[in-house]
């Protein structure tokens, strides 16, 4: 005697429709099927049991990534209110048998074409024909009024109708895509699996366009497992990992996994959990979010913006006020027309960021048990919500976050990114503090490091340091991330690097970085006694080869050079006194005695001997006398002035002798003269605040007005300091 007659339901959904969840979930609940199948990669069977632990809280998703090149990764994600999510929770929960069955992962990740469809051209839409059957111009609208807004009628017919109109647009489109024709083979084949192995009820969870193929509807004979096994036979593989990663609100609306993106997801959630009064509660919520912000919402605005939804609902001939007629409600009476309050909505409430959660007994690399152990015990959260956080980091627990951010900073897994903070004390940090999904990945590519942070961040530093400039960056970030166990090697490669290198320019730009990292360590604990020898070896060496690196040098190439220049000579004062600072002032002055170096440089070599104290401003004065003197172009004279007005307007405005000096050199000058010189007086006067600007002028002017009272002993004539203000004003930006 044989036993009753195999029966397959399948349930044709839109993946993320809480329509479609709701449907499925009473679907499942009434038939009580004996085995169910979901659309997903088949490799993920053995983690559906992490489905009925409490601490697996969606949004999650499950990751796929190749062994051999973890960055080629996909995602599958779940909502709360997605159906296959609600499918798998409700199995789990009953004990009952559930898997995937669409094409292995490993063929996904090993097709270089993966990501488009072998014909894009020619894809069809079959909601959009729907609507367009029904009289609708959105489909959106379509699907929401017929599938997802619906809380009552029979689920069976409503799949069954879903199933029966997706049969006409194949019908009349059939489907062509070859990858999409291989994934429903691989379907069937799983399915004439599930009914032989004794499945007597199966319930088939898929999206609604492969439901003709997976219920045997479509028109002709259905295809034999035969076909099937001969059009997945020889598919590329590759090997892979899979587990569950948590996901946000935000990254459901990309298309990923599923290609099905939605950009509503906190509207949806709410419509799938808010069983009475969504509306009501909706609105609510919409002006708990404005409350947040300031912004002044009543109850009577509320009950005005539920009237106006439901009247906007009629007049559309809508069953029930969508998405559409909410927004719409909420700008005309919560938002008062307010189109930056309407964003704080739809930012905090349509998308509504939310991260899930995974438990800790899920696969993962051991990098990320340790950063999830490590994250504990400093009480950080997993949040997706950006924020503002400032460390003391004198404060145990802040300077060891403090570490871990930077440690997974250099492996590029960007948790937190450093911030400018108010204030001038060293003991401050600031971050911006956000997890984002796609950093699981990363941290999978950054396993080949190591199996711990701060082995895998030590590792990766010594790895990156294979320039001059980049061992540099790479012993400041060891002092900052603490990672003793890189000095050591770093130290001896910068060594190497620089004892092997003419190129100053590079030691220029490697040595601030350096010198900055052996002074604020100390406000880290760290031992940088070592890191200030070799700052100031580079220093010697970079002394050393100065004034032939500067000599000879083209207009574009001295403008190049200047910021690292600069740069150093502004660091060097952080070092102890001794040789190295000594042999540095000296190389300025030897370099700036050269003839044939750039007047830009040498204008600016004389400032910041000035500056330093090591050259008298008498002296100073004289040199600029000297370059403005006859010998020289107008254009290498204003170069010259260019370099040495560029350390700021407080010399020029409190010492006479050197605005004397300028002035009458600029008095000098012809008509067509001041006319090529402008645009380079212009470039190093801009960068005066404008205070500072302001007092020049006046300084100018009061210059002139000496000038003047000198030259006429009967009285002051004030008309002769016209020209002089007139040409300061140009100078200085003002206009004529």
């Amino acid at each position: 005697m044989t036993g009753p007659e195999p029966v397959v339901r399948v349930f044709g959904i839109r993946h993320h429709g809480p329509g479609s969840a709701r449907a499925v979930l009473t679907a499942l609940q009434e038939w009580e099927p004996d085995r169910v199948l979901i659309e997903g990669p088949v490799e993920a069977d053995p983690l559906v049991a992490f489905a009925a632990d409490p601490e697996l809280v969606p949004p999650v998703a499950l990751l796929a990534y190749r062994n051999d090149e973890p960055a080629a990764a996909a995602f599958w994600p779940f909502a709360v209110f997605s159906p296959e999510w609600q499918a798998v929770h409700w199995a789990a929960g009953h004990g009952v048998p559930v898997g995937f069955i669409d094409l292995p992962a490993g063929v996904l990740l090993a097709d270089e074409t993966r990501s488009a469809p072998d014909d894009p051209a020619v894809r069809t839409d079959p909601i959009g024909l729907l609507a367009g059957a029904a009289g609708y111009d959105d489909a959106e609208r379509w699907w929401d009024d017929v599938i997802e807004g619906r809380r009552d009628g029979d689920p069976f017919d409503t799949f069954d109708a879903v199933t029966e109109a997706m049969t006409a647009v194949r019908a009349e489109r059939p489907e062509i895509d070859e990858r999409t024709l291989r994934r429903e083979a691989h379907m069937r084949k799983v399915l004439r699996a599930a009914v032989k192995a004794g499945g007597e009820r199966v319930a088939v969870v898929c999206g609604a366009w492969h439901a003709p193929a997976l219920a045997g509807t479509l028109p002709g004979r259905p295809p034999t497992a035969t076909a099937d096994n001969a059009r997945l036979r020889k598919l590329p593989t590759a090997k892979v990992t899979l587990t569950w990663v948590p996901w946000t609100h935000s990254r459901l609306a990309a298309t990923s996994g599923y290609g099905a993106g939605v950009g509503s997801p906190g509207w949806y959630r709410h419509l799938f959990t808010a069983v009475e009064h969504p509306l009501e509660r909706w609105l609510t919520r919409t002006a708990g979010v404005l409350r947040a912000h300031d912004l002044p919402t009543s109850t009577a605005h509320v009950i005005e913006s539920v009237r106006l939804a439901r009247t906007l609902a009629h007049l559309r001939d809508r069953p029930e006020p969508g998405l559409t007629e909410v927004i719409d409600a909420t700008r005309a009476v919560l938002c008062d027309g307010n189109e930056l309050a309407v964003d704080l909505v739809l930012r905090d409430a349509v998308v509504g960021e939310e991260l899930g959660r995974v438990p800790d007994s899920a696969p993962m690399v051991p990098l990320e048990s340790d950063l999830r152990a490590t994250a504990r015990s400093l009480r950080v959260k997993f949040d997706a919500a950006s924020r503002e956080v400032t460390l003391d980091l004198r404060a145990g627990n802040d300077l060891r976050r403090s570490h871990l951010w930077w440690r997974l900073g250099i492996l590029g897994v960007d948790w937190a990114t450093p911030v400018e903070v108010a204030g001038t004390g060293t003991f401050k940090e600031g971050w911006t503090v956000a997890w984002q999904p796609e950093l699981s990945v990363r941290l999978i590519e950054a396993s080949v490091w190591g199996t711990t942070v701060p082995a895998a961040a030590t590792r990766r530093l010594i790895d990156r340091a294979d320039t001059l400039a980049a061992c540099t960056r790479a012993i400041a970030d060891c002092i900052t991330a603490d990672l003793p166990a890189a000095m050591t090697e770093l130290l001896d490669r910068l060594d190497q690097l620089a004892a092997g290198t003419a190129d100053v320019s590079g030691l220029l730009e490697a040595l601030p970085a350096l010198v900055r990292a052996q002074r604020y360590g100390t406000v880290r604990g760290s031992d940088t006694a070592a890191v200030a020898v070799v700052a100031q070896a580079v220093l010697t060496r970079i002394g050393a080869g100065l004034p032939a690196a500067l000599g000879g040098l083209g207009e574009d190439a001295a403008r190049e050079i200047r910021v690292p220049l600069e740069a150093t000579h502004e660091v060097v004062p952080l070092l102890p006194d001794g040789p190295a600072r000594r042999g540095w002032y000296a190389a300025l002055a030897a370099a700036g005695q050269r003839h044939d170096l750039p007047p830009l440089l040498a204008g600016r070599i004389v400032r910041l001997l000035m500056d330093a104290g090591i050259m008298p401003r008498p002296a100073a004065a004289d040199r600029l006398h000297a370059a403005l003197s006859v010998g020289s172009s107008a254009t290498e004279k204003a170069q010259w002035a260019e370099g040495f007005t560029a350390g700021g307007a407080l010399l020029l405005i409190h010492d006479d002798a050197l605005l004397t000096v300028l002035d009458r050199w600029v008095r000098s000058l012809t008509d067509e003269e001041f006319l090529e010189v402008a645009p380079l007086l212009r470039r190093g006067f801009g960068t005066f605040a404008p205070a500072e600007r302001g007092n020049l002028m006046r300084a100018a002017g009061s210059l002139s007005g000496s000038r003047a009272a000198a030259s006429a002993p009967a009285g002051p004539d004030l008309s002769r300091a016209g020209d002089v203000l007139a040409t300061a004003r140009l100078l200085l930006g003002g206009g004529a």
